[in-house]
C-alpha cells in the first residue's frame, strides 16, 4: 500500500485590518479648504534606494494618498499644491486662473520605514514572509496665524507569505507593493482624528452681495443650506495685537442681522450658493467684508 504525498503551493498576502469609521456630516458642514503642503520622506530607506528628478516618491506616495481620503470624504475642498507649479503654467497658457488660498494647511512626513523578510524551513515545506511597517505624522496649521492646531501619527504593517511545499509551489520576489499597503493603513490609522479635528471648526460663510430685499451668500446645498433655513449675520469684532503673545486677536462679533433662505444655486462646491432675504436687523453694502453668516 502506497502512500499519496499531495503536493501544493500557497501564497498568501495580508494587510493589517483597520476600520476608519468616519463620524456622519453634520446637517450644516462647512467646506474647509485644505492644501497639503509638504510631505517629506525623513527615512533612511527612502533617500538612499528612492529618488526622482521629483523628489523623493515615498513622501510624494503618503501626500497622495492622504489627498485621496480627504477627498473621498466629501467633506473638504483638497487644493492641490504638490505640483502647483503646473497648474499655474497651464493657467498661464489658458490666458486665467483663479488659484485660491487654503484655510487649513496640512504638513507631514514619513517618519518611519522598514522592510524584513523571514525564511522558515521544515521537513516538507518552506516559506517566505516578507513584511513592511510605515509611520507617518501630520500636523494642521491655520494658515491665518500660522498655529499649529492639531498632530497626529499613524502606524501601518502589511505582509506577503509565500509557502512551498515539497519543494513545489510559487516562489516570491521582492514585493514592492508592501511598500504601498503600509503607507495606506498608516495614513488610515490617523483619518479619523484627522477628520474629526477638521469638521469640528464652526460652520460659517461669507456674504457675497446685497441687490434690494435680497442677500446672496456663499454657500449652498452642499454645505447643507436648505430653503427655509434661518442663518445669523455677525459682524466681525475689531481686530488688535495681544502684546503678550504677539498674535492678532478679534474681538467677539455682534450679531446684527437674521436671513431666511429662499432659494439655492450652483452646480458643484465652488460655485454653489443661497439667495436670501432679511428677516430682521440691517446690513450695509459697503462693508460686506465685515459680515460673516454663521448656524441659527
Amino acid at each position: 500500500m502506497g502512500l499519496a504525498l499531495a503536493t501544493s503551493g500557497v501564497s498568501a498576502q495580508s494587510v493589517a485590518p483597520v476600520v476608519v469609521p468616519v463620524p456622519a456630516p453634520p446637517a450644516r458642514a462647512f467646506k474647509l479648504k485644505i492644501a497639503i503642503g509638504r510631505f517629506t520622506n525623513e527615512t533612511r530607506y527612502g533617500r538612499s534606494l528612492l529618488t526622482d528628478a521629483e523628489g523623493d516618491p515615498l513622501g510624494k506616495q503618503a501626500s497622495d494618498i492622504l489627498a485621496a481620503y480627504l477627498t473621498q470624504t466629501g467633506r473638504f475642498l483638497v487644493l492641490e499644491r504638490q505640483d502647483i507649479g503646473k497648474i499655474e503654467g497651464e493657467q498661464s497658457r489658458a490666458a486665467g486662473g483663479n488659484t485660491i488660498g487654503a484655510d487649513v494647511l496640512i504638513i507631514g512626513s514619513v517618519v518611519e520605514f522598514g522592510r524584513t523578510e523571514d525564511g522558515k524551513q521544515g521537513l516538507f515545506n518552506s516559506g517566505r514572509v516578507q513584511r513592511a511597517h510605515a509611520k507617518v505624522a501630520i500636523r494642521l496649521v491655520d494658515v491665518r496665524t500660522g498655529l499649529m492646531f492639531h498632530s497626529a501619527t499613524g502606524d501601518g504593517e502589511a505582509t506577503t507569505e509565500t509557502k512551498l511545499v515539497l519543494g513545489l509551489g510559487s516562489t516570491s520576489a521582492f514585493d514592492g507593493t508592501l511598500t504601498d499597503k503600509a503607507l495606506s493603513v498608516a495614513v488610515e490609522d490617523m483619518l479619523e482624528g484627522l477628520v474629526g479635528t477638521l469638521a469640528a471648526r464652526p460652520w460659517k460663510t461669507a456674504l457675497l452681495a446685497v441687490d434690494g430685499s435680497q442677500v446672496f451668500i456663499g454657500a449652498g446645498e452642499r454645505q447643507g443650506v436648505r430653503v427655509g433655513d434661518h442663518l445669523k449675520v455677525m459682524r466681525s469684532g475689531k481686530k488688535i495685537r495681544n502684546p503678550q503673545t504677539g498674535f492678532e486677536i478679534e474681538l467677539p462679533a455682534s450679531e446684527v442681522a437674521e436671513l431666511e433662505v429662499i432659494s439655492l444655486f450652483g452646480e458643484s462646491d465652488t460655485n454653489e450658493g443661497a439667495v436670501a432675504r432679511l428677516a430682521s436687523g440691517s446690513l450695509d453694502p459697503a462693508t460686506l467684508s465685515d459680515y460673516v453668516v454663521t448656524g441659527k
